[in-house]
């Protein structure tokens, strides 16, 4: 679990800062701000993060590395396999815009746990 967190983190900050910056229409993501000044995150789409600013995207990527990091209490990141698990991530969303980027980044940690046989302990 540990690891996945640590590696999820990596990946989101390294994939919203380096797929998204290209994005034709650009939308800040104050448009997704409700009435009090919160935007929830876990409504966010795959097409949402790939249409924002590459300021915003990166702003995007650090909460969802603290979130992550927070829930596995976490306080250090693995540069190398963020990189990697960005680059994942960001071909799914590509590949499915219409999917929410929490469900992106769990097929994708999902499929690489998989991958290196890890087992998951049941909540």
């Amino acid at each position: 679990m540990r690891e996945l967190a640590t590696r999820f983190r990596f990946v989101l900050a390294a994939m919203m800062t380096a797929t998204f910056s290209g994005a034709l229409a650009q939308t800040p993501l104050s448009a997704y701000v409700d009435s009090n000044g919160f935007i929830n995150v876990q409504t966010l789409t795959c097409a949402q993060l790939a249409g924002t600013f590459q300021e915003d995207a990166d702003a995007l990527t650090a909460w969802y590395s603290g979130w992550y990091n927070g829930l596995a209490r976490k306080h250090y990141m693995d540069l190398r396999k963020g990189k990697v698990a960005e680059h994942e991530i960001i071909l799914y969303c590509k590949a499915n815009p219409e999917k929410l980027i929490i469900d992106a980044i769990a097929v994708v940690f999902k499929d690489e746990r998989a991958r290196l046989g890890i087992k998951m302990k049941a909540d």
